[in-house]
């Protein structure tokens, strides 16, 4: 279960939608790990891939200088979220090609011209030999 507060689902959204028609992309610092994390704020960072439209990443750096930032905190990144601009929120084939984070919690926000929509959770699961598999997981919105 990731619980993740509602003004943090704002902001996803908020993000997603100013990024259109390119896909965003950020940080989820909280705490937990397993089945259980709690989303404590969202950091939004600068798509760094050449193809934006499709695909995202995070610059190595902003990743280092984000992940000492939420240490100093108290905080773990405990997850990623990105946009799929003008399609679902389900993991694409590059999203299962470049996961790097086997341990992480990705959320992908599906958005349109019209504004975003459906908000997703899920993990990348390891299967033996075979390529890992994205295993949904429950969002549940919390108060503020």
């Amino acid at each position: 279960m990731l619980n993740i507060p509602h003004s943090v689902v704002h902001e996803l959204r908020h993000h997603a939608e100013r990024a259109y028609p390119e896909e965003c992309c950020g940080v989820l610092l909280g705490s937990g790990d397993g089945e259980e994390r709690e989303v404590v704020e969202a950091r939004a960072c600068g798509n760094a891939d050449p193809d934006r439209r499709t695909r995202y990443a995070i610059a190595p750096q902003e990743l280092i200088a984000t992940q000492r930032a939420a240490r100093e905190r108290g905080l773990a990144i405990v997850g990623f979220y990105h946009s799929h601009p003008d399609h679902a929120a389900e993991p694409s084939a590059t999203d299962r090609a470049e996961a790097a984070w086997p341990e992480a919690v990705y959320v992908i926000v599906s958005v349109a011209a019209k504004g975003a929509a459906e908000i997703k959770a899920f993990r990348w699961a390891e299967r033996d030999d075979r390529p890992p598999e994205a295993e949904n997981i429950a969002l549940r919105v919390t108060s503020d």
